[in-house]
Protein backbone atom coordinates (compact mmCIF):
# COMPACT_ATOMS: atom_id res chain seq x y z
CA UNK A 1 0.00 0.00 0.00
CA UNK A 2 1.05 3.69 -1.30
CA UNK A 3 1.79 5.96 2.19
CA UNK A 4 0.34 9.76 0.78
CA UNK A 5 2.36 12.46 1.67
CA UNK A 6 0.70 14.96 3.61
CA UNK A 7 0.03 18.05 1.70
CA UNK A 8 1.93 21.29 1.93
CA UNK A 9 0.50 24.30 2.32
CA UNK A 10 0.62 26.89 -0.49
CA UNK A 11 3.66 29.39 0.50
CA UNK A 12 2.45 33.22 0.90
CA UNK A 13 3.90 35.47 -1.90
CA UNK A 14 6.39 38.00 0.07
CA UNK A 15 4.66 40.90 -1.00
CA UNK A 16 1.15 40.16 0.33
CA UNK A 17 3.18 39.64 3.73
CA UNK A 18 4.38 43.00 3.41
CA UNK A 19 1.29 44.61 2.55
CA UNK A 20 -0.48 42.94 5.68
CA UNK A 21 2.23 44.20 7.90
CA UNK A 22 1.86 47.67 6.45
CA UNK A 23 -1.85 48.04 6.58
CA UNK A 24 -1.50 46.58 10.39
CA UNK A 25 0.97 49.86 11.00
CA UNK A 26 -0.91 51.91 9.37
CA UNK A 27 -3.95 51.15 11.56
CA UNK A 28 -1.69 50.85 14.68
CA UNK A 29 -0.59 54.78 14.03
CA UNK A 30 -4.45 56.12 12.60
CA UNK A 31 -5.84 54.66 16.05
CA UNK A 32 -2.75 56.17 17.92
CA UNK A 33 -3.58 59.78 16.28
CA UNK A 34 -6.98 59.20 17.26
CA UNK A 35 -7.03 59.35 20.61
CA UNK A 36 -4.32 61.88 20.89
CA UNK A 37 -6.56 64.10 18.63
CA UNK A 38 -9.64 63.76 21.06
CA UNK A 39 -7.42 64.38 23.97
CA UNK A 40 -6.35 67.52 22.47
CA UNK A 41 -9.84 68.20 21.32
CA UNK A 42 -11.29 67.35 25.28
CA UNK A 43 -8.44 69.63 26.38
CA UNK A 44 -9.93 72.55 23.96
CA UNK A 45 -13.44 72.10 24.93
CA UNK A 46 -12.52 72.79 28.79
CA UNK A 47 -10.57 75.92 27.99
CA UNK A 48 -13.26 77.01 25.79
CA UNK A 49 -15.64 76.19 28.33
CA UNK A 50 -13.43 77.98 31.14
CA UNK A 51 -13.61 81.40 29.02
CA UNK A 52 -16.82 81.11 28.43
CA UNK A 53 -17.52 81.39 32.10
CA UNK A 54 -15.31 83.81 32.51
CA UNK A 55 -16.94 86.46 30.12
CA UNK A 56 -20.26 85.74 31.59
CA UNK A 57 -19.25 86.40 34.79
CA UNK A 58 -17.15 89.76 33.21
CA UNK A 59 -20.61 90.94 31.43
CA UNK A 60 -22.20 90.32 35.00
CA UNK A 61 -20.16 92.13 36.96
CA UNK A 62 -20.10 95.26 34.77
CA UNK A 63 -23.86 95.24 34.62
CA UNK A 64 -24.02 95.56 38.73
CA UNK A 65 -21.12 97.78 38.47
CA UNK A 66 -23.43 100.55 36.41
CA UNK A 67 -26.48 99.66 38.97
CA UNK A 68 -24.27 100.21 41.90
CA UNK A 69 -22.98 103.27 40.48
CA UNK A 70 -26.78 105.10 39.43
CA UNK A 71 -28.04 103.97 43.02
CA UNK A 72 -25.05 106.20 44.75
CA UNK A 73 -25.76 108.82 42.31
CA UNK A 74 -29.69 108.85 43.19
CA UNK A 75 -29.21 108.55 47.19
CA UNK A 76 -27.22 112.38 46.60
CA UNK A 77 -29.71 113.46 44.76
CA UNK A 78 -27.24 113.08 41.21
CA UNK A 79 -27.10 111.48 37.71
CA UNK A 80 -24.51 108.85 36.64
CA UNK A 81 -23.64 109.14 33.13
CA UNK A 82 -23.08 105.80 31.11
CA UNK A 83 -19.56 105.84 29.30
CA UNK A 84 -20.21 106.58 25.06
CA UNK A 85 -20.36 103.16 23.86
CA UNK A 86 -17.80 102.05 21.57
CA UNK A 87 -19.87 99.97 19.07
CA UNK A 88 -22.15 100.72 16.36
CA UNK A 89 -24.40 98.78 14.03
CA UNK A 90 -24.85 99.50 11.20
CA UNK A 91 -27.81 98.25 8.73
CA UNK A 92 -28.19 99.68 5.58
CA UNK A 93 -31.67 100.42 4.49
CA UNK A 94 -32.26 101.83 1.10
CA UNK A 95 -31.28 100.21 -2.35
CA UNK A 96 -29.06 101.88 -5.33
CA UNK A 97 -30.98 104.33 -6.96
CA UNK A 98 -29.92 108.26 -6.76
CA UNK A 99 -27.50 107.61 -4.03
CA UNK A 100 -24.87 110.55 -4.27
CA UNK A 101 -21.09 109.70 -5.06
CA UNK A 102 -20.07 110.80 -1.12
CA UNK A 103 -22.60 108.68 0.53
CA UNK A 104 -21.91 105.56 -1.64
CA UNK A 105 -18.31 105.88 -1.08
CA UNK A 106 -19.18 105.77 3.13
CA UNK A 107 -21.07 102.59 2.59
CA UNK A 108 -18.80 100.98 0.20
CA UNK A 109 -16.06 101.25 2.93
CA UNK A 110 -18.36 100.27 5.99
CA UNK A 111 -18.96 96.90 2.56
CA UNK A 112 -23.05 98.03 3.06
CA UNK A 113 -23.33 96.85 -0.67
CA UNK A 114 -26.91 95.82 -0.57
CA UNK A 115 -30.04 96.69 1.01
CA UNK A 116 -30.26 94.91 4.58
CA UNK A 117 -26.37 94.68 4.70
CA UNK A 118 -24.68 95.20 8.01
CA UNK A 119 -21.66 95.50 10.20
CA UNK A 120 -19.95 96.30 12.78
CA UNK A 121 -17.96 99.68 13.15
CA UNK A 122 -15.92 100.95 15.87
CA UNK A 123 -16.99 104.57 17.17
CA UNK A 124 -14.69 107.42 16.90
CA UNK A 125 -14.95 111.16 15.63
CA UNK A 126 -13.95 109.72 12.19
CA UNK A 127 -16.63 106.89 12.05
CA UNK A 128 -19.35 108.87 13.67
CA UNK A 129 -18.55 111.82 10.60
CA UNK A 130 -18.72 108.95 8.01
CA UNK A 131 -21.90 107.74 9.43
CA UNK A 132 -23.47 111.32 9.26
CA UNK A 133 -22.72 111.71 5.12
CA UNK A 134 -24.02 108.17 4.51
CA UNK A 135 -27.16 108.50 7.23
CA UNK A 136 -30.30 109.28 4.89
CA UNK A 137 -29.06 105.41 3.16
CA UNK A 138 -28.50 103.68 6.56
CA UNK A 139 -29.95 103.13 10.02
CA UNK A 140 -27.40 102.58 13.39
CA UNK A 141 -28.07 102.00 16.92
CA UNK A 142 -26.02 100.36 19.88
CA UNK A 143 -26.25 96.69 20.01
CA UNK A 144 -26.54 94.85 23.31
CA UNK A 145 -24.83 91.67 24.33
CA UNK A 146 -28.06 89.57 22.86
CA UNK A 147 -27.97 91.21 19.67
CA UNK A 148 -24.43 90.61 19.30
CA UNK A 149 -24.44 87.07 20.42
CA UNK A 150 -27.85 86.59 18.04
CA UNK A 151 -25.98 88.00 14.93
CA UNK A 152 -22.96 85.94 15.30
CA UNK A 153 -24.71 82.35 16.29
CA UNK A 154 -27.80 82.92 13.71
CA UNK A 155 -26.54 84.64 10.88
CA UNK A 156 -22.76 84.76 11.68
CA UNK A 157 -20.43 83.74 8.55
CA UNK A 158 -16.62 84.31 8.23
CA UNK A 159 -14.09 85.06 5.22
CA UNK A 160 -12.09 82.08 4.26
CA UNK A 161 -9.87 82.64 0.89
CA UNK A 162 -12.26 85.05 0.21
CA UNK A 163 -15.26 82.54 0.39
CA UNK A 164 -17.79 82.78 2.48
CA UNK A 165 -18.04 80.28 5.34
CA UNK A 166 -20.82 79.42 8.14
CA UNK A 167 -18.89 79.20 11.47
CA UNK A 168 -20.36 76.02 12.37
CA UNK A 169 -17.42 75.09 14.35
CA UNK A 170 -14.50 76.61 16.38
CA UNK A 171 -12.00 75.06 14.49
CA UNK A 172 -12.76 77.95 11.35
CA UNK A 173 -12.40 80.45 13.95
CA UNK A 174 -9.06 79.07 15.71
CA UNK A 175 -7.79 78.35 12.39
CA UNK A 176 -8.05 82.71 11.11
CA UNK A 177 -7.43 84.02 14.54
CA UNK A 178 -5.40 82.04 16.56
CA UNK A 179 -2.69 83.89 16.81
CA UNK A 180 -4.61 87.24 18.21
CA UNK A 181 -5.79 84.66 20.93
CA UNK A 182 -9.25 84.24 19.25
CA UNK A 183 -10.34 80.28 19.24
CA UNK A 184 -13.68 80.27 20.08
CA UNK A 185 -17.19 81.81 18.81
CA UNK A 186 -16.94 83.24 22.48
CA UNK A 187 -14.08 84.87 22.12
CA UNK A 188 -15.14 86.28 18.89
CA UNK A 189 -18.29 88.03 20.90
CA UNK A 190 -16.45 89.34 23.67
CA UNK A 191 -13.89 90.98 21.11
CA UNK A 192 -16.78 92.60 19.28
CA UNK A 193 -18.64 93.45 22.13
CA UNK A 194 -15.68 94.95 24.21
CA UNK A 195 -13.79 96.29 21.57
CA UNK A 196 -11.11 94.78 22.29
CA UNK A 197 -7.50 94.87 20.72
CA UNK A 198 -8.38 92.55 17.77
CA UNK A 199 -11.58 94.49 16.88
CA UNK A 200 -10.27 94.88 13.52
CA UNK A 201 -8.72 91.72 12.72
CA UNK A 202 -12.45 90.08 13.98
CA UNK A 203 -14.50 92.30 11.95
CA UNK A 204 -12.40 91.75 8.90
CA UNK A 205 -12.82 88.26 9.25
CA UNK A 206 -16.53 88.49 9.43
CA UNK A 207 -18.06 87.97 6.38
CA UNK A 208 -21.13 91.09 6.33
CA UNK A 209 -24.20 90.24 7.43
CA UNK A 210 -27.02 89.76 5.28
CA UNK A 211 -29.71 90.15 6.97
CA UNK A 212 -34.43 89.85 6.96
CA UNK A 213 -36.54 92.81 5.70
CA UNK A 214 -38.15 93.71 9.54
CA UNK A 215 -41.10 91.36 9.87
CA UNK A 216 -43.90 94.10 9.14
CA UNK A 217 -41.59 95.86 7.06
CA UNK A 218 -39.84 99.24 7.56
CA UNK A 219 -41.99 102.20 8.25
CA UNK A 220 -41.24 105.24 5.89
CA UNK A 221 -37.40 104.89 4.19
CA UNK A 222 -37.52 108.85 3.24
CA UNK A 223 -37.74 109.95 7.22
CA UNK A 224 -35.49 110.43 10.26
CA UNK A 225 -36.06 107.55 13.11
CA UNK A 226 -37.33 110.55 15.13
CA UNK A 227 -39.97 111.59 12.48
CA UNK A 228 -41.22 108.34 12.77
CA UNK A 229 -39.32 106.92 9.57
CA UNK A 230 -36.33 104.91 9.68
CA UNK A 231 -33.14 106.28 8.78
CA UNK A 232 -30.47 107.65 11.01
CA UNK A 233 -29.27 106.88 14.77
CA UNK A 234 -31.66 105.14 17.31
CA UNK A 235 -29.64 104.48 20.07
CA UNK A 236 -30.95 101.12 21.81
CA UNK A 237 -33.48 100.76 19.96
CA UNK A 238 -31.49 99.04 16.91
CA UNK A 239 -32.14 96.31 19.11
CA UNK A 240 -35.72 95.37 19.22
CA UNK A 241 -35.16 96.23 14.97
CA UNK A 242 -32.31 93.45 15.26
CA UNK A 243 -35.09 90.99 17.01
CA UNK A 244 -37.00 91.21 13.72
CA UNK A 245 -34.16 91.08 11.18
CA UNK A 246 -31.95 88.27 12.06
Amino acid sequence: TLIMAPAKAPKVPESLLKRKKQTEEYKAKLAQATILRNKAKKVKRQEIFKRAESYANEYKRAEREIITKKRDARKHDNFYVEAQPKVAFVIRTRGINGVPPKPRKVMQLFRLRQINNGTFVKLNKATINMLRIAEPYITWGYPNLKSVKELLYKRGFGRVDNRRVALTDNSIIEQKLGKRNIICMEDLIHELYTVGPNFKAANKFLWHFKLNTPGGGWRKKANHFVDGGDFGCRDEMINPLLRKMV
